[in-house]
C-alpha cells in the first residue's frame, strides 16, 4: 500500500474512519483547487551547489561508449544521478555506471553518499517505495527529482494528488501527459494482438461441457476499484467462472495450474487453459486515465473479449472501435449479463469483436503511431528497457541543464538562467476510488473497502500537502511531518 495506507492502518488516533469518508466529498472539491498548484514549485529558488566528494569510485567507473555519443569528458566532470530507490538500479553488479547516452553521457549510481555533492544533479525514485515522510530533506535546491512509477495508483495514492506528483520535476508514468509515458508497456506490439484466436466452434463446445461464457481470474481482492463487489453482482444472472480466491467458484484442472506463479505469467497450458472462454472480465484493481496492464492486453492476444472497468480512456487505444466490451457502458450488471448471453448465443455478433486480428484489421493510427515511436521494448533484446532509457532521458535534461547554466553565468544574467521543469496534476491524477457498484451512501458503516480505500486516499493529500510544507520551510526533522500531519487533519476537521 501507499503510505497513506500504512498509516491509516495505525491511524487511531487522526479520528474514525468514518470521519475520513465524511470529509471524502467535501474534499474532492479542495483537491481540484490543488490541482492547480501552488505558483512556485518546491526548489525553484535557484540552483544552488554544495560541496560533498563523492569518492574515488565515481573517477573509476565502468564507461561504455554509446554509438553516435561524442561526449568526451572525463567521469569526474559528469553529472551524476542517484537512483535513490536502489532496487530499481538497472546495472548489475556494480553500484555506479557511466552511460553514454545519445545527446551526452552521466555517472549514475545507488550509492546515496553522494546525495548532496554538486555534481549530483537528479535523484530518481520509485514511485512505489516513495514515503513522504521518509523524503531525503533537506531538498537540495540544485537538484531535481524524478519519479518512475509505471505500477498501480493504489501502490501509493500521495501521486494521484497535486502536491505529490508536483514533488517531482520529470516522471515516467501510465499517464500519456507524462514525460516519459510508459501508457503501452504490458502490450509488445501489433503481433501480440494479431495471435490466433481459439475457433468458435471449440468455444462452444466448452460451453456444451458446462463451462460458463465467462471467466474471472483474480487473487488480490481488496482493492480500490472494489470490482469483486461489481462481480458478485453479474454473477447473479450470468454464469461466471472464478478460479482465483476471490469469489471462488471453480478449480482450475491441475494443481499447477493453481500456482500463482503460473497463473501471473504466459505460461503456456495455463494460457491455453483460458482461452476457451469468450469473455474476460478485465478489471484494474485500480481507475485512472491510460492505466491499463496484462488484465486488459492478455485476453485480446488469447482471442477472448474483454468485459473491461479501468482506464476511463481506454478507447483510444483499442485497435479498432468493436475491441472490447465496456461495464461503464450499460446501466446495471443486469443488462450487462443479458448482452454477454445475446453475444454467447450469436457468434456472428460474437466474432465482430475480434476482427481486429485479421489482416489489416488494426485501425487505429494513434495505437500504431505510438508503438512505433515509442523508443523502448517489451520482451524485446534488441531495444532498451524503459528503466534504460528514462535514465538516459534524465542525463538529457540534466546535461541540457548545466550547459544553460553556464552559458546563464558566462553571460552575467544577460542569458536567463534555465526554469525548473514541474510535474503537473495530469502525469498521474488519478480520481478518488468509487465502489464497484452502488455508491458511497449504500455502503454499511463498517465496511471495509470504504474504510480503507477512502481513507488511504484523503490521508495522502495531507501527506503531499506536509511534505511540501517542510520543503519550502527547509525542514528536515522526520517527527516535523507528523506534527504537519495534525495540523492539516485538524484544520481540515474544523473547515468541515
Amino acid at each position: 500500500l501507499g503510505g497513506g495506507a500504512a498509516m491509516g492502518a495505525a491511524g487511531a488516533g487522526w479520528g474514525p474512519a468514518g470521519l475520513w469518508v465524511t470529509l471524502a466529498l467535501a474534499w474532492s472539491a479542495a483537491a481540484a483547487v490543488a490541482a492547480e498548484g501552488p505558483a512556485e514549485p518546491c526548489g525553484a529558488d535557484g540552483w544552488a551547489q554544495d560541496a560533498v566528494p563523492p569518492g574515488a569510485a565515481f573517477a573509476a567507473a565502468a564507461s561504455y561508449r554509446g554509438p553516435g555519443n561524442n561526449d568526451t569528458r572525463s567521469n569526474k566532470a559528469l553529472p551524476i544521478l542517484l537512483w535513490w530507490s536502489g532496487s530499481l538500479f538497472p546495472h548489475f553488479p556494480g553500484d555506479t555506471e557511466r552511460i553514454d547516452c545519445p545527446r551526452g553521457s552521466c555517472l549514475v549510481t545507488r550509492s546515496r553518499r553522494v546525495a548532496g555533492h554538486r555534481r549530483t544533479k537528479a535523484l530518481i525514485f520509485y514511485g512505489t517505495d516513495f514515503r513522504a515522510y521518509e523524503a531525503p530533506l533537506p531538498r537540495l535546491p540544485h537538484q531535481t527529482w524524478a519519479l518512475f512509477h509505471e505500477e498501480s495508483p493504489m501502490n501509493n495514492y500521495v501521486l494521484s494528488h497535486s502536491p505529490g506528483i508536483r514533488l517531482f520535476n520529470y516522471t515516467a508514468t501510465f499517464r500519456r501527459e507524462s514525460d516519459y509515458p510508459l501508457t503501452l508497456q504490458w502490450l509488445p506490439g501489433t503481433g501480440y494482438l494479431r495471435a490466433p484466436a481459439v475457433p468458435l466452434a471449440e468455444k462452444d463446445a466448452w460451453r456444451r461441457k458446462g463451462y460458463g461464457p465467462v471467466l474471472y481470474m483474480q487473487s488480490h481482492c481488496d482493492v480500490p476499484s472494489d470490482r469483486d463487489r461489481y462481480v458478485r453482482e453479474l454473477m447473479k444472472y450470468i454464469q461466471v467462472d472464478s478460479y482465483g480466491k476471490c469469489l471462488h467458484n471453480r478449480e482450475l484442472p491441475s494443481e499447477r495450474l493453481r500456482d500463482t506463479s503460473t497463473a501471473t505469467t504466459e505460461d503456456s497450458e495455463f494460457m491455453t487453459f483460458i482461452a476457451r472462454y469468450k469473455f474476460h472480465l478485465a478489471l484494474e484493481n485500480a481507475i485512472c486515465d491510460d492505466y491499463m496492464t496484462e488484465k486488459l492486453w492478455r485476453p485480446m492476444h488469447l482471442g477472448a473479449v474483454p468485459v473491461y472497468r479501468g482506464s476511463p480512456a481506454v478507447r483510444d487505444w483499442m485497435p479498432n472501435n468493436l475491441s472490447i466490451i465496456l461495464i461503464d457502458d450499460f446501466d446495471s450488471p443486469r443488462e450487462l449479463a443479458q448482452y454477454l448471453d445475446f453475444l454467447d448465443k450469436n457468434g456472428e455478433e460474437y466474432l465482430k469483436y475480434l476482427e481486429y486480428k485479421n489482416v489489416d484489421g488494426i485501425k487505429n493510427q494513434f495505437l500504431l503511431e505510438s508503438l512505433e515511436k515509442r523508443e523502448w521494448g517489451v520482451n524485446d533484446m534488441t531495444l532498451p528497457n524503459y528503466l534504460n532509457g528514462f535514465e538516459c532521458f534524465i542525463c538529457d535534461k540534466e546535461n541540457t541543464r548545466v550547459r544553460e547554466e553556464q552559458e546563464h553565468k558566462k553571460s552575467r544574467g544577460k542569458i536567463p538562467a534555465p526554469r525548473p521543469h514541474i510535474a503537473q496534476f495530469k502525469h498521474m491524477g488519478c480520481p478518488m476510488p468509487t465502489p464497484g457498484f452502488g455508491s458511497v451512501e449504500d455502503l454499511s458503516a463498517g465496511d471495509s473497502w470504504k474504510e480503507m480505500w477512502l481513507q488511504d486516499y484523503w490521508q495522502s493529500l495531507d501527506q503531499g500537502e506536509a511534505l511540501t510544507a517542510m520543503i519550502h520551510r527547509n525542514e528536515s526533522h522526520q517527527g516535523r511531518f507528523w506534527d504537519y500531519m495534525h495540523e492539516i487533519f485538524l484544520k481540515r476537521t474544523r473547515q468541515h
